[in-house]
């Protein structure tokens, strides 16, 4: 679950969207909590001795893995995440980590694996009529995005339920979609395989807290990785408000009608709120919040044509909207300290990307989202998208651009070269203006 605290992305990335939205006035979500674990789920106090040491030997050390020199900046003292992890998207290097390996409970984080394993299978115009079976299972205090029963949706709905609303009740149905949650979960351990994710096991495919449901910032960072090669996904992570199909009623004519409601992305640093404002150049991915796994975020954000990715899992410090204010502070020290720091490890690539072989001029988009869409290739121009936020155009969705007078923009012609680096493909990049 996502809701906030109950105490409280050459270079390219990242999102297919539109021109800045100045201002938004966002209602506070409802803050769902799961109930208090048993002690045999409750994660250690301390990190393990041995961790692994995917992606470097220092990565697997506990305590805070840096290399401070000359001109690098310091990190901020005021970090009390369990484990945190600063990496450039592009190049993959880790530029600071904390307990990176420690393998604690992801929360909602774990969708964006879901989503990466699931959303290429379903074009995202397929429908569904929801069955009582569809929503079975579902932990006790589980996030919704308000799925009812009886009703049809798209494909295109139930994910935007899935990223901005953190809906549990959205991600059982594209799993009973997807042949039932066993499957799905059997299916998003083997991608964890396949993307080195080692620290991962999934037991819920939602990511509510369950015994031996572990994930790790590294991992996380991976699954972000993975998932902003597909094109919705970057849509859908990226977007701050849109409409959701409402129930099937009839009004006062007696008149059968369906009105959409409008549903908001608990993202802080993508929506902001009343502590904490919009970040440049944020363009998703994921929040988290469960009893047993605190707040959790992977955050994706672009300055100076630098993309960095910043884990954040579990602060200590019980303020509103705390892992929000420790990841931005993590993105400003990594965007100065990136191109001087020496990195402390690296994100591995997927195990598949060692049998691709590099194609010269090649279309980026890898793994297309939407039923196998294709992405834009390298002949494709570069376009802005204009936003949709202020008339319900395109399908009622407006999509986040954290910069007043930002503009985000289609790269087109990126290469997918698969090597250490493995730099993300065919992306859309933020590019600022100063008014």
């Amino acid at each position: 679950m996502s809701a906030p605290h109950k105490k409280t992305a050459g270079r390219s990335l990242l999102v297919t969207s539109a021109a800045a939205l100045s201002s938004l006035a966002l209602t506070t979500p409802v803050a769902f909590a799961a109930p208090s674990p048993s002690p045999s789920t409750s994660p250690s106090a301390t990190p393990p001795a041995n961790m692994s040491k995917v992606g470097g030997a220092r990565l697997g050390q506990a305590g805070t893995q840096v290399n401070l020199a000359n001109g690098v900046p310091v990190l901020p003292k005021d970090i009390t995440a369990r484990s945190w992890i600063v990496t450039d998207a592009e190049s993959g290097d880790v530029l600071a980590s904390h307990n990176a390996h420690w393998r604690l409970p992801p929360a909602s984080t774990m969708k964006m694996l879901f989503a990466d394993t699931v959303l290429p299978k379903f074009a995202k115009t397929e429908t569904h009529k929801v069955v009582p079976s569809d929503l079975a299972g579902m932990g006790a205090g589980s996030s919704l995005v308000g799925i009812k029963e009886g009703e049809t949706y798209t494909v295109h709905d139930l994910w935007l339920g899935v990223f901005l609303r953190s809906g549990n009740d959205a991600v059982h149905v594209l799993s009973a979609m997807n042949k039932g949650v066993a499957k799905t979960v059997t299916e998003m351990n083997e991608h964890a395989e396949e993307l080195q994710a080692l620290d991962t096991h999934v037991v819920s495919p939602d990511g509510y807290d369950a015994p031996g449901q572990v994930s790790s910032a590294y991992d996380l960072t991976l699954f972000a990785r993975s998932g902003l090669q597909k094109k919705d996904f970057r849509e859908y992570c990226s977007t701050v408000t849109a409409k959701f199909p409402g129930e099937t009623k009839k009004d006062k004519k007696g008149k059968t009608v369906r009105k959409p409601f409008e549903i908001q992305n608990t993202n802080r640093l993508l929506s902001g709120d009343y502590d904490i404002s919009q970040y440049p150049g944020i363009a998703g991915v994921k929040n988290g919040n469960t009893t047993n796994a605190g707040s959790t975020f992977t955050g994706v954000a672009e300055r100076n044509g630098r993309v960095l990715l910043v884990t954040v899992m579990n602060p200590s410090k019980e303020e509103h909207n705390e892992v929000y204010k420790e990841t931005a502070k993590l993105f400003d020290w990594g965007f100065k300290a990136a191109g001087k720091v020496e990195p402390v490890g690296e994100l591995v690539p997927p195990k598949g990307a060692d049998r691709a072989s590099a194609q010269p001029g090649a279309s980026g988009e890898a793994g297309e989202g939407g039923g196998g869409s294709g992405g834009s290739g390298a002949g494709s121009s570069a376009k802005p998208v204009a936003s949709s936020t202020a008339n319900g155009g395109s399908g009622g969705v407006g999509t986040a651009l954290a910069v007043t007078g930002g503009l985000l923009v289609l790269l087109a012609g990126a290469a997918f070269l698969v090597n250490r680096r493995w730099p993300l493909p065919d992306l859309v990049r933020r590019r600022s203006t100063r008014q």
